[in-house]
């Protein structure tokens, strides 16, 4: 295999690997604990603590790591423009996911009263403490895969399509097979063959 050979299939393989952690880091993420909400109450009832999951801050986290996980798997199904198309949807999600963890981050859900169960009566002050890591976590996950998007963009149609190797030989390739020589079975067989049909075997058919 020669040297860009070698590296087509590299890059290849980076593209699916990244999709694959990406997608891997986004759904680990959106699965913790992202906001911690305190809801004082009015005395004498306590204070309610929630804890809010990153799926539920940013639902998008989770549907756009199926979706890396998913082109990981479509890298590899498609050729061409097909995975060129791959390539554009893989950077979308990876906007999308740096977008949550960032909105997050800047607190521009830390103090949604939606997301508390008690947010909603009255007199009650919420107060929000976001969990750093895990919006990070999904803003490397959105950058790793706005990287792999863009090389697939930018490089995949020189890559090799390996679904080929698996597709079943055509004709031509069952023609090119060596021929096997004939037993003595086989030349009995084409000697009854001639007899059905009114011919002497024992002939030279060039005579």
């Amino acid at each position: 295999m020669s040297g860009q050979g070698r590296e087509h299939r590299r890059e290849f393989g980076a593209a699916i690997a990244g999709a694959v952690v990406g997608g891997g880091l986004a759904l680990s993420a959106a699965g913790q604990t992202w906001i911690t909400l305190t809801a004082v109450r009015r005395p004498p009832l306590p204070p309610v603590v929630d804890q809010v999951s990153g799926g539920q801050v940013a639902p998008l986290v989770t549907a756009t790591g199926l979706l890396l996980l998913a082109s990981a798997v479509a890298l590899v199904a498609t050729r061409g423009l097909a995975r060129v198309a791959v390539g554009l949807l893989a950077a979308c999600a990876g906007a999308a996911l740096g977008w949550s963890g960032v909105r997050t981050l800047a607190g521009g859900t830390a103090l949604d009263r939606s997301l508390s169960t008690v947010g909603g009566s009255p007199g009650v002050q919420l107060h929000g403490r976001v969990q750093a890591a895990w919006p990070v976590l999904a803003l490397v996950a959105g950058v790793l895969a706005v990287a792999v998007g863009v090389l697939v963009v930018l490089r995949s149609r020189s890559w090799p399509a390996m679904g080929r190797r698996y597709e079943r030989p055509g004709p031509a390739g069952d023609a090119a097979a060596p021929a096997r020589p004939a037993t003595s079975e086989d030349r009995a067989a084409a000697a009854w063959r001639a007899l059905d049909r009114g011919e002497d075997p024992t002939e030279d058919p060039a005579v």
